[in-house]
């Protein structure tokens, strides 16, 4: 009892001792934004202090704020200061609210009928719309009551803790009075960016023009003006699983605007500054110039895998047990790959670290009209690393794929050969690579063209294919395990 006594006692004394502090707004924003849908807001603003203890409020924060991340610390004399209680206000003002919090006042309910009459019915409210409904006390001498009036509510005053936003309030204990500079930091869910790119081909399909784009959907549920933007490129792990992405709109290839971020490496991620404020509105999308390159080379190559994916469903490293000759004899997959290869590099006039994000590749035809012809996904791709573009499947050109022999040499030891036939009904000849995949110990013991092994699972066979004509490739294979 005795505690309880002292603890009431402090607490009246310091909310006796307690003054409002006056916040200017925000004399400048800093926003990192990240790709897992969040931001990381840096609001600097004055606040006079008087010494002693201070409460503050800042109102115009995110509405999706994570409150666990909230940092306040005074730029001006952080010695001087000191942080009491930290809360997040988050109940707001709206009927349902008001109500809930006004039991035992006195409210009055005003209707107006048809023929111009007024009907009002005060009382004490007993019970509010969370308990299923409004009951009010009309007569306190009688005690009667009425159940769900209906009309206009009014109500003497407003009751205390509701905000009209989300609210951060601070007490503060202040060695000394003054204006200090303060920084409020904290986390929101609710804004996200991505990368979008548009690519234009040349006629020879020897080089591209490349454009890359930042889409920025904000719906975090503040509005951030002439804010310093940051974007951060990465995969930063968090602990709480990411809200699902809005829509975002699509970059357009149209405008030609110069690139307008600084990039440089941070810890294992990389960061994309913006050389100018930018206003960043709430429910607003907003696309920005990342880069441009011109003249890159790049170079076309045809592809064909007749069994790439359904021999890398059943195979994996260490594999036991297998029987060869139940598996595959003919396939009926007649696609030729069409990728585009470039290296981003300096010399290829890119060299910047490039985010994540989704390529739609262009060409120009005869009439030098675009033409959209195909698009892919890139991961986070530093410099120096190779881009690889699988656009679509050639239309005039198409192989076949079969074994044409098996042989089983001894109880771990089996010996397949194998055709593959690539027609090209083009009017010029074309190169297209035809892969295949191995395991285990293998051998490739025949085989009627040059072939390359790309790794210890794939080998590839280049070939050319005459104009309106066919290559037919054939090799025979020993593996044992």
């Amino acid at each position: 009892m005795k505690c309880s006594v002292i603890c009431i006692a402090f607490a009246l004394a310091l909310a006796a001792i307690c003054s409002a502090a006056s916040v200017s707004e925000p004399e400048s924003l800093a926003l990192t934004v990240y790709n897992g849908n969040f931001a990381l807001v840096k609001d600097t603003r004055a606040i006079d202090l008087n010494a002693g203890v201070n409460s503050i409020d800042v109102e115009d924060v995110a509405a999706k704020i994570d409150p666990t991340s909230v940092l306040f610390k005074s730029l001006t004399a952080p010695d001087s200061v000191e942080i009491l209680e930290q809360n997040y206000q988050y109940d707001l003002i709206s009927p349902d609210n008001i109500l809930n919090k006004s039991v035992g006042e006195r409210v009055t309910f005003t209707s107006y009928n048809a023929d111009g009459s007024v009907r009002q019915v005060s009382g004490e409210l007993l019970s509010p719309p969370a308990n299923g409904g409004i009951v009010i006390k009309t007569n306190e001498h009688t005690g009667g009551m009425t159940i769900n009036p209906s009309g206009q509510i009014e109500i003497d005053k407003m009751p205390e803790g509701l905000h009209p936003r989300p609210t951060l309030n601070w007490l503060l204990k202040s060695d000394k009075a003054g204006t200090q500079t303060a920084q409020i930091s904290y986390i929101t869910d609710g804004i996200g960016w991505k990368a979008d790119y548009v690519a234009l081909v040349n006629k020879n399909d020897t080089a591209l023009d490349l454009a890359g784009w930042v889409t920025l959907n904000n719906e975090s549920g503040a509005t951030y003006d002439n804010a310093k933007l940051t974007l951060m490129a990465g995969d930063v792990r968090r602990l709480q699983q990411a809200q699902p992405r809005a829509a975002m709109a699509k970059a357009s290839y149209l405008e030609e605007a110069a690139p307008q971020f600084q990039e440089k490496s941070f810890f294992e991620y990389h960061m994309y500054t913006m050389q100018r404020p930018a206003d960043i509105r709430n429910n607003e999308t907003k696309q920005l110039s990342l880069l441009n390159a011109s003249n890159a080379p790049v170079t076309k190559e045809m592809t064909y895998d007749a069994r790439g994916d359904w021999f890398r469903s059943w195979w994996y490293p260490g594999r036991n047990s297998y029987d060869p000759g139940s598996g595959y004899d003919t396939s009926d997959y007649h696609k030729v790959n069409v990728t585009l290869e470039l290296k981003n590099s300096k010399e290829n006039n890119m060299g910047m670290p490039l985010p994540a994000g989704k390529i739609r590749v262009y060409k120009l035809d005869d009439n030098g009209s675009q033409q959209f012809i195909g698009e892919d996904s890139i991961d986070h791709t530093p410099k120096d690393e190779k881009i690889r573009l699988y656009i679509g499947d050639a239309f005039d050109v198409v192989g076949d794929y079969k074994r044409t022999d098996y042989k089983k040499i001894a109880a771990n030891v089996v010996q397949e050969s194998f055709e593959v036939k690539i027609r090209n009904h083009k009017d010029v000849p074309v190169e297209v690579k035809i892969i295949d995949h191995v395991w285990s110990d293998w051998k490739v013991t025949q085989a009627s063209h040059d072939y390359n092994k790309l790794d210890a699972s794939t080998i590839a066979f280049p070939v050319k294919v005459p104009k309106d004509g066919e290559t037919t490739v054939t090799y025979t294979i020993r593996t044992s395990w």
